[in-house]
Parts: structure tokens; C-alpha cells; sequence
């Protein structure tokens, strides 16, 4: 019998990377994937005054992804601002020898789409990348966390990272989905329940049938969302989704070694007495379609319901929230969500850009025409090609919505892509903030069939009678 004490599956990647452990209780964590983008110019800077190199540049991997404009072909011009930030990455990575899925490569796309598609994303790995998303690439098992740029520096300087060791919460999602329900739905649905601050100082586990019959794309989405509830990571246990996802990447193990690799995976999983911090249970069957109402993740209902009363919430702080928000929205308390008006419609970003989501927003479109102009990025230049593949683009470009390349596009509002003063969006990203999506726009984030629905509706929409009789 072992005197192990059972651990959960963070605590089993947590102390296989710990270096050392100083007296206040941070420690050094050794990093095993280091991912850039363009803003990495203020580490490389650092580097720079300090005549200092890249401890593991087979370890770093650069992606152009933030500022690509993603109307690059013949007769576009970019802008030289963003042109400048792109080919700073590039003298950058060329400079320390690092690997570049830059503009021309057919490996481009969204960095967090890039890393699980090439086989860099792996169980049980630490990942780290100046982007607070990074959560992503925990639905693989990795312990994966975004950084500021004086700790991009110190990674690619010393290949660690000095860590606070955060508490474990896990979230149990029991029992089915219904029809035309999402990854996107589970995690608007546990932001509104715990709140945009619930998991701060955590690193969540998602754990539950729901979450084992989700996809390696679902999957990815969840954990995307992780850092919308102030978690510092999020996690799924690997198991047979995750092996046949990494199997014949071009990055990832092959032969006999992805079969010790996988054998060495199956003992990350929480052992059946590990404790956490704290953990809740969801019934995955009382989630319906949600849709935000404010300027956080965490003022979501399902598209049921209507516009929430500040008059009717008891506490103070909360009902001011909920007044600044419908303020900034242009939205009227007791108003059917279902009623309310979009101008646009936007699909892609690191949250909802794979290709199960761009055949999910097809499902929808279908022989329909969009009432509002829209866009359609997918998450990388490999999907993209296999959209067209499979003949998705032809459906949005029929249904009136614009097919670009790959990139951010109007998740940041940074490379070109943004709404107008005025506009309200529907939005398959990860943000709806003040200002996210351009000065003055209005962002509702939901599921990308959700978003297709409100092209087709020219409203904030039910995607399911869109779906009835139509393969999922």
C-alpha cells in the first residue's frame, strides 16, 4: 500500500516541475513550452539590455497571430504598424533561432489553436505564453497559465518561472447536454454561477460525464474560458480523447515512444480520494443557450430570459454593476433577450474558432441568408483549409458573411478588424469588456450556432429551431 497521499491531477503536474521551493512558499517551476506572439518585443528588449540569449530555443515556439491582418491577399495593404510588429516577432525569433509559424506559413493560425494542432500541446506539461488565455491548452492535461512580459523574459532567459502555488477547485458537470447546447454554454453557465472573480487564486479541474463526452475542441473552449472566472489555469484529465487528439501531430511523440508517453499520461488523472479547496456540482441538463447581457462573462442568461432589474438586486455593489452595464449596452430591464437587435456578427478567436465550431455555426446557416453583415476567421491556416475542404466557407459566403484568414481578427480589436461606435455584436470570443471590439461597440458573446442564429435572425437568437431536423 503506497504512502502517497492522493493527489489531484494539478498537484501531480505542479511537483513534477517544482525546482525548488523558498521559504515563502513560491517556487521554481521548470517550463516545458514557451509560446510567443507579437507583444513578446518588450521581453526580447530585456533580453537585449542585458546581453542575454535564450536559455531553450528548441523549447520556444513564436506565432504571428495578434496582429495579422486577415485580409492578406493580393492587392490588401497592411498597415506599416501592425507590418512593423509582425516583423519584429520575426527578427526576434530568427535572432534566437526559434521556431516562427509566421504570415506565409501554413502552420499560422491563433497561437492556443496552433499549439494543440501541432502536437505541441501535451499532458502533463508546463505551458506558459504572454497571453492570459493560455488556460486553453490545459484540456490536454498541461498546467497552462498566461504571463506578463518581465516573466516571458525570465523564462526564455532560465527556461523557469518563479509560481505561487494556487488552491485546487473542481467543477463537476453531471449528465447530458441538450440538443444544440455547447462547451460554450457549460462555461458561460459556470461564470454566471460562481462569478468573474469565483476561481481567483485557483486552479480549476473540470471534471463529470459532461465534460468526458466533450470533444478535444469543447474541451479546449472550456478551459479557454477558465481565466473569465479569475482562475489561474485550468485542467482536464487526459484519457482516450486526448490520445487520439495527439496521435500523428507533427510535433507530438510517435511509435513506441507515444506509447510510453501515453502510459506515463494515464497516471495523471486525480486520484479517487484527492481533496480539493473547494468544489461544486452542475447538472449539465439545466444548462440552456446563454448569451451575455452586460460587460463581463459573468452577466449571462440563457437567451430565454430577459434583461435583468438593478431595482430588483439586493445588494448595493452588484445592482450598480448591473446599472453600469445596461447603461453602456443600451439595454432596457424586462426586455426579451430574444428581442434585442445586433448589428454584426463575429466568429473566430482563440475561445470558438476549431473546426467543429465552424461546423456548428454551418449547421445553422445553411441555406439561410444572414440580415447583418459578418465575419468568419478560422483559428489557423490548417483549418481554414480544411473548412474549404469540406465545403463550410461556401455556406458562409452564401449566407452573406465575409471568409477571411486566419488570426485574432475582432477578438482584440488590434489588427484591423473592429466594430463601430454604436454597434452591437454577436460574438463567439472570450471578452465583451467596454471598448473590446472597438470604441463604443457592444459585445454578447455566446456559442458560434448561437451567433449564426442571430445572423439569420438579425437579433440575439435560440439556436435550436435552427437546428430541429438538421444533423448535428
Amino acid at each position: 500500500m503506497s504512502d502517497t497521499p492522493p493527489r489531484a491531477l494539478f498537484d501531480k503536474v505542479w511537483q513534477a516541475h517544482v525546482v525548488l521551493t523558498r521559504d515563502d512558499g513560491t517556487s521554481l517551476l521548470a517550463i516545458d513550452r514557451h509560446f510567443l506572439h507579437e507583444g513578446s518585443h518588450h521581453a526580447f528588449a530585456q533580453l537585449a539590455d542585458k546581453g542575454a540569449g535564450v536559455a531553450r530555443p528548441d523549447l520556444t515556439f513564436g506565432v504571428a497571430d495578434h496582429y495579422v491582418p486577415t485580409r492578406r491577399g493580393a492587392g490588401q495593404s497592411i498597415d506599416p504598424a501592425i507590418a512593423e510588429m509582425v516583423e519584429r516577432l520575426t527578427r526576434n525569433t530568427t535572432k534566437h533561432g526559434i521556431t516562427l509559424f509566421g504570415l506565409g506559413d501554413p502552420r499560422q493560425g491563433i497561437v492556443h489553436v496552433v499549439g494543440p494542432e501541432q502536437g505541441l500541446t501535451l499532458p502533463g506539461l508546463t505551458i506558459v505564453c504572454g497571453d492570459s488565455h493560455t488556460s486553453t491548452h490545459g484540456a490536454y492535461g498541461a498546467l497552462a497559465f498566461g504571463i506578463g512580459a518581465s516573466e516571458v523574459a525570465h523564462v526564455l532567459m532560465t527556461g523557469t518561472l518563479w509560481q505561487k502555488k494556487p488552491k485546487t477547485f473542481r467543477v463537476n458537470v453531471e449528465g447530458a447536454l441538450g440538443p444544440g447546447l455547447s462547451a460554450k454554454d457549460i462555461a458561460l453557465h459556470i461564470i454566471a454561477t460562481i462569478g468573474a472573480d469565483g476561481a481567483t487564486g485557483h486552479a480549476l479541474e473540470y471534471a463529470g460525464s459532461a465534460i468526458r463526452a466533450l470533444s478535444m475542441e469543447g474541451r479546449l473552449t472550456l478551459c479557454n474560458l477558465s481565466i473569465e472566472s479569475g482562475a489561474r489555469c485550468g485542467m482536464i484529465a487526459p484519457d482516450e480523447t486526448t490520445f487520439r487528439a495527439i496521435a500523428g501531430r507533427p510535433f507530438a511523440p510517435k511509435g513506441a515512444l507515444l506509447d510510453r508517453a501515453i502510459e506515463a499520461w494515464r497516471q495523471l488523472p486525480s486520484d479517487a480520494d484527492a481533496l480539493f479547496d473547494r468544489e461544486i456540482t452542475i447538472d449539465a441538463s439545466e444548462i440552456a443557450p446563454i448569451v451575455t447581457w452586460g460587460i463581463t462573462p459573468e452577466q449571462a442568461l440563457p437567451i430565454t430570459a430577459r434583461v435583468p432589474d438593478p431595482a430588483r438586486e439586493t445588494d448595493p455593489v452588484r445592482a450598480e454593476a448591473m446599472r453600469n452595464a445596461l447603461d453602456y449596452m443600451a439595454l432596457t430591464p424586462g426586455t426579451a433577450l430574444a428581442d434585442v437587435p445586433v448589428s454584426r456578427v463575429f466568429i473566430g478567436s482563440c475561445t470558438n474558432s476549431r473546426i467543429e465550431d465552424l461546423r456548428a455555426a454551418a449547421s445553422v446557416l445553411a441555406g439561410r441568408k444572414a440580415r447583418v453583415p459578418g465575419l468568419v476567421s478560422p483559428g489557423s491556416s490548417g483549418v481554414k483549409r480544411q473548412a474549404e475542404e469540406e465545403g463550410l466557407d461556401r455556406i458562409f459566403r452564401e449566407a452573406g458573411l465575409e471568409w477571411v484568414e486566419s488570426g485574432c481578427s475582432m477578438c482584440v480589436g488590434m489588427n484591423g478588424d473592429i466594430g463601430q461606435p454604436g454597434e452591437r455584436i454577436a460574438s463567439t470570443t472570450n471578452r465583451n469588456f467596454k471598448g473590446r471590439q472597438g470604441t463604443g461597440v457592444r459585445t454578447h458573446l455566446m456559442s458560434p450556432a448561437m451567433v449564426a442564429a442571430a445572423a439569420i435572425t438579425g437579433t440575439l437568437a435560440d439556436c435550436r429551431p435552427f437546428l430541429a431536423g438538421r444533423a448535428p
